[in-house]
């Protein structure tokens, strides 16, 4: 080998050396700067956050939480958003302000939407107003200010589930939760709402100590006790006995059932001694003949369904398959190497992803389109119950005016009753359907068959 081809390959083996070195040099920069990610991760995964101001049972603020879990409280104050899905939602509406109402934007009404509705509640205040489901960012100042604050004298009893009300029973109390919501029962509204402060907040289901889930209600906590008997489970305490996956579903129904005002202390009472499904609740009611108003037009003594969601969610298949209202309502995402659940509570619609995707495993439109057809067939179905109870309100209304006596009335104003509640318990509930659709066809035949029977009876009425 010449000495010009040994120099030649010497440089190229120190050229080969350098490369390698480089690129050694440049996979471990790479790989420690890999590993020192994924630590910084895990750690910020095993510190979710960090307690920057104290945290007690007696911080109400959301803004004070939100200063220990600033994405969590950016995502509550979404909630202020108005999104529209087909059936769910609403748009800003503007108004001009008054002195009974300050607020320039305001819900859709639903009496302008369907006059209907105001001939199946004749008589009582949610015929003067009724407006679609907005955000929690708006559930306090839109109970004041409705309408039917003004037709009629509303107990405290109401700002059970429109306010944070938990610190507020206990101070009413003298730190007893349960004496504190007795009294504020009892309590004119506007003298209860000087009481309140927020709309529901952070501590209204967190403990402040360990973050764990809570319920505060006091109609939930003896609503489900008296749920448990019912099933052979005594003395049920939700807050111990409950497991974590419950507890997500718990928390939101705290407030989205049906309910009434028991007594003249107006307590509020969720109506599930003989069970949870609508026929028992009916059942419970005719027990104890608990009426909530006697129909303007027909005499009849009816009753108003309010929103019975949890009610209606637990007769369908994602409670059947262990789905918790927040694994849709309110998804896991992932912050950074967190994984916190969103708390822009919404509709799923608006966030097919996270909220349905993770278990469908079919495209965004598709999801979409098979909601929007169990709502379009029980959308119709609510039509046609709404249609023959009109009809049937007619019929019973003439009757009167033609003389009439109650006596005779009695039969078919009880089909007017039992027809009228089972339709309202599927208008009042916010899923249109979807919660549990077979549950809310089923619901909407009986509510056209006891009008078809309503309709019987008058008809006998009137050849008698």
């Amino acid at each position: 080998m010449s000495e010009k081809q040994a120099t030649q390959r010497s440089g190229n083996s120190f050229r080969f050396i350098t490369i390698v070195v480089g690129i050694t040099a440049v996979a471990t920069i790479g790989i420690t700067a890999l590993l020192v990610n994924i630590y910084e991760h895990k750690q910020e995964a095993r510190n979710p956050f960090y307690r920057v101001v104290e945290l007690t049972d007696t911080t109400e603020a959301s803004e004070t939480w939100g200063k220990i879990f600033p994405m969590q409280y950016d995502d509550y104050l979404r909630t202020v958003d108005q999104e529209r899905t087909k059936y769910g939602g609403s748009e800003a509406m503007p108004q001009t302000p008054t002195q009974a109402d300050p607020r320039s934007i305001v819900a859709q009404s639903r009496l302008e939407e369907d006059p209907r509705l105001k001939t199946m509640w004749a008589g009582y205040a949610f015929s003067k107003d009724f407006r679609k489901k907005r955000g929690h960012a708006y559930m306090l100042d839109d109970q004041m200010y409705t309408e039917r604050q003004i037709v009629t004298h509303q107990p405290g009893t109401c700002l059970h589930c429109h306010a944070s009300i938990y610190l507020p029973y206990k101070r009413l109390g003298e730190g007893d939760l349960i004496k504190g919501f007795d009294k504020m029962n009892q309590l004119p509204y506007f003298e209860a709402r000087k009481l309140v402060t927020h709309p529901v907040s952070c501590i209204d289901c967190h403990d402040p100590n360990t973050m764990q889930l809570r319920v505060t209600r006091p109609g939930f906590l003896e609503g489900i006790r008296a749920l448990k008997a019912s099933q052979g489970i005594k003395d049920y305490d939700v807050n111990t006995m409950a497991t974590r996956q419950e507890m997500r579903a718990f928390v939101c129904g705290q407030c989205h059932v049906e309910y009434y005002f028991k007594g003249t202390e107006k307590r509020l009472t969720y109506p599930w001694a003989k069970g949870i499904k609508i026929d028992s609740i009916m059942a419970y009611y005719e027990e104890i003949k608990f009426k909530d108003w006697v129909h303007a037009e027909t005499g009849a003594e009816v009753l108003k369904a309010q929103h019975p969601e949890f009610e209606t969610w637990n007769q369908g298949i994602h409670a059947r398959s262990g789905v918790s209202c927040a694994d849709c309502h309110m998804p896991y995402k992932r912050v950074g190497a967190l994984k916190i659940s969103d708390h822009n509570v919404r509709s799923p619609m608006l966030d097919i992803n996270r909220a349905c995707q993770t278990c469908h495993k079919w495209s965004e439109q598709e999801l979409k389109e098979r909601v929007e057809i169990i709502q379009d067939r029980t959308f119709r179905l609510r039509n046609l119950a709404m249609d023959a109870l009109i009809a049937l309100i007619g019929d019973i209304k003439k009757a009167k005016e033609d003389g009439k006596s109650d006596t005779a009335l009695a039969v078919p104003r009880n089909y007017q009753r039992k027809a009228q509640f089972y339709l309202d318990f599927v208008e009042s509930e916010n899923s249109t359907g979807f919660h549990a659709p077979e549950e809310s066809a089923r619901i909407l035949g009986e509510s056209i068959n006891f009008t078809r029977m309503g309709q019987v009876a008058v008809r006998e009425v009137i050849i008698k």
